[in-house]
């Protein structure tokens, strides 16, 4: 997923920014093709009723090259601009842009302000779906973790990542707009699980984050069916992690939605954050959740 706890620096949730070629939370080609007619279902274009009555945040599939672009472009200014992140772009990238191999493969979810004169992106999600993992020959997080124990999930299973907020929008609005989107596009096309990853930096040399792992191990881990191992682990008991810390805001609003916990979390050493996978089911959709956003 990356999901970067926003205003702390963001399933790739509900997963991310995503990276190397990961859930990386975490786009192909000198330039992205016009991409064909997706295969999975998407968002409906807005009727003429709707579009009446436009509202502040706006949430849409990307339909074209441009679109991907201007959600690559946010997550440049986030991932790279404001986390110091060394990214590894495709050859070619133009400059200002966030783009890996998955990107062509995936499907992109915007958030626009349409109060902006521009309609800007202010808000994003990447999501690979089970025939996206299939084209690609594998899901992103699998760079990151062992995801053997998820294989049977996997054919209704979506992986977010590449998720990040605008630094001005980061009061809440942006990221209930994004994930009643995610909903409904779950909903359509008949997938019940999400996978991604939450980041925590670790400029502090990850004793916070090796504190949040303690703190959710105890309380929000998955039942041993489920786990997944790091490939690269955060050396979690080199660190302190017995300090007092409030838990991410995006990592407790994933919790209070029924996610779990996955296992201890990997380093990203390009991001220099320590990454918690992270799954949602909608079956575990606090009943409150399942009004809000499945409308039951």
């Amino acid at each position: 997923m990356r999901d970067l706890p926003q205003p702390t620096l963001p399933f790739s949730l509900i997963g991310t920014p995503l990276r190397r070629a990961r859930l990386r939370s975490p786009a192909l080609l000198t330039r992205a093709p016009a991409l064909p007619a997706p295969a999975v279902a998407k968002a409906a274009p807005a009727s003429p009723a709707t579009a009446a009555c436009a509202q502040p945040l706006q949430a849409v599939w990307a339909r074209s090259a441009d679109e991907i672009e201007e959600a690559q472009r946010l997550r440049w200014q986030v991932f790279a601009g404001e986390m110091g992140a060394r990214l590894n772009n495709l050859p070619g990238t133009p400059a200002g842009l966030d783009r890996d191999l998955f990107d062509a493969h995936c499907e992109h979810l915007l958030v626009r302000d349409a109060t902006s004169a521009d309609s800007e992106v202010i808000g994003t999600y990447r999501v690979m779906t089970p025939a996206a993992a299939r084209r690609v020959g594998g899901w992103y997080s699998d760079t990151e973790f062992d995801l053997t124990r998820l294989r049977h999930l996997m054919p209704r299973m979506a992986e977010l990542g590449r998720s990040c907020v605008h630094a001005d929008h980061r009061q809440g609005g942006v990221i209930m707009t994004l994930w009643g989107a995610l909903a409904g596009f779950m909903v359509r096309n008949g997938l019940d699980t999400m996978i991604g990853c939450a980041s925590i930096s670790m400029r502090d040399g990850g004793h916070v984050a090796a504190s949040v792992w303690e703190q959710v191990r105890r309380t929000h881990l998955a039942p041993i069916e489920h786990q997944v191992m790091p490939r690269l682990p955060l050396p979690v008991e080199d660190l302190d992690s017995g300090l007092s810390v409030e838990i991410p805001p995006l990592i407790k609003g994933y919790l209070r939605c029924g996610a779990k916990v996955l296992g201890p979390p990997a380093w990203d050493p390009d991001f220099n954050t320590a990454d918690l996978p992270i799954m949602m089911r909608l079956r575990d959709l606090p009943a409150r959740y399942r009004r809000h956003f499945l409308g039951e």
